[in-house]
């Protein structure tokens, strides 16, 4: 198993291990949904976190190695299928964010309902430089949470916003001490869990109203334009760019 499930006083904590990066696949994805669907049912679980094991939160697909270098449409296809299940999830998610938050893995993280960051911590929705439509429901959640221009900025420049900044424009709801990252978001659940549990999730609920059926929505559209877009030069170009670590060059081919 590349996931780990403990309760404690209300707060379940899902541990990703697949160090140092994180990178999901849909087994992976699977795992957090199945388990997290499981816990909804679960008296003993009234939050939960969403952390992962070593240097970084998640860097999305691995694109340069499994299933995403095979068949690039079909992965994404399934992952997809069970990325769309995580909106079903009616217990609160707090996501513990370290290292780094990169493309899929920072769309993994907007479908929790809080972020803690560290200064350090870095988002990245780097899907353009990588030559690609951005994906995992990220036209929903991002502009969702920060609002369309800073989604927009994002998006289209692919730069990293580091922990002070995601506070700011509201991409973090907590800004964690170095090396306090999980104490804080284990804070903040247990602040949840202390409301009235049935107040709780239906307060959610209404908050999250529809949202669900609109990340669904978004990921064909993601899904469709991203087949276009795997076929071009730009996008051969910046995944490589990105495997070797240099810089892109596109010609929009």
């Amino acid at each position: 198993m590349d996931l780990s499930v403990s309760i404690s006083d209300g707060v379940a904590r899902l541990e990703m291990r697949r160090p140092p990066a994180n990178h999901f696949d849909e087994a992976l994805i699977g795992q957090v949904v199945d388990a997290a669907l499981g816990l909804d049912d679960d008296p003993a679980c009234r939050v939960i976190v969403l952390a992962s094991e070593g240097k970084h939160f998640c860097a999305g697909a691995d694109f340069g190695d499994g299933e995403f270098t095979r068949d690039v449409v079909a992965a994404a296809e399934r992952l997809y299928r069970r990325a769309a299940q995580l909106f079903d999830v009616r217990t609160p998610i707090v996501a513990a964010v370290q290292g780094t938050a990169v493309g899929g893995g920072l769309g993994l993280a907007c479908a929790a309902d809080f972020r803690v960051a560290e200064p350090s911590t870095r988002f990245v929705a780097n899907f353009a430089r990588l030559g690609f439509h951005q994906g995992f429901g990220t036209s929903v959640t991002l502009p969702e949470i920060v609002g369309r221009q800073a989604a927009a900025d994002m998006l289209l420049t692919g730069r990293r916003i580091d922990g002070a900044e995601a506070l700011r424009i509201g991409l973090a709801d907590r800004l964690a001490e170095p090396g306090r990252l999980h104490e804080t978001a284990r804070a903040l659940a247990a602040e949840i869990a202390a409301s009235a549990p049935l107040a709780v999730r239906s307060i959610r609920a209404t908050l999250r109203e529809g949202l669900a059926a609109r990340v669904r929505a978004a990921l064909e559209h993601e899904l469709a334009e991203q087949k276009i877009h795997w076929a071009t030069r730009d996008s051969a170009e910046g995944i490589a760019a990105s495997l070797e670590r240099r810089q892109p060059v596109f010609h929009g081919e």
